[in-house]
């Protein structure tokens, strides 16, 4: 299993495109009503759209989706769900692949 960090900014909305084993990923990543949510775009079509994110919990997490690895959140200091405040520091945003 290998582990790539996803560098994130500390602001409530950002885009970010990136190459992610191969794939040409968009990631959409906002928080809003408390909650962060996260869009993901691979060559331009949509994986996921509007997933929720959890601590621990993966963000493409079946397995029929056109998406090799998983992406996750990992709080550092506990189990509490992301807040976009904390991004680069205590909450990272992980991507894991084979």
């Amino acid at each position: 299993m290998n582990i790539q960090t996803i560098t994130l900014q500390q602001t409530p909305s950002q885009q970010l495109d990136l190459s992610l084993n191969e794939q040409a990923c968009t990631l959409k990543v906002g928080q809003r009503s408390g909650n962060v949510y996260v869009d993901l775009y691979v060559n331009n079509s949509p994986i996921v759209t509007g997933a929720l994110a959890r601590d621990r919990t993966g963000l493409t997490r079946h397995d029929y989706l056109p998406f090799k690895g998983e992406l996750l959140f990992v709080d550092t200091h506990g189990t509490d769900d992301p807040q976009y405040t904390g991004f680069g520091d205590r909450w990272q945003l992980l991507y894991l692949y084979e």
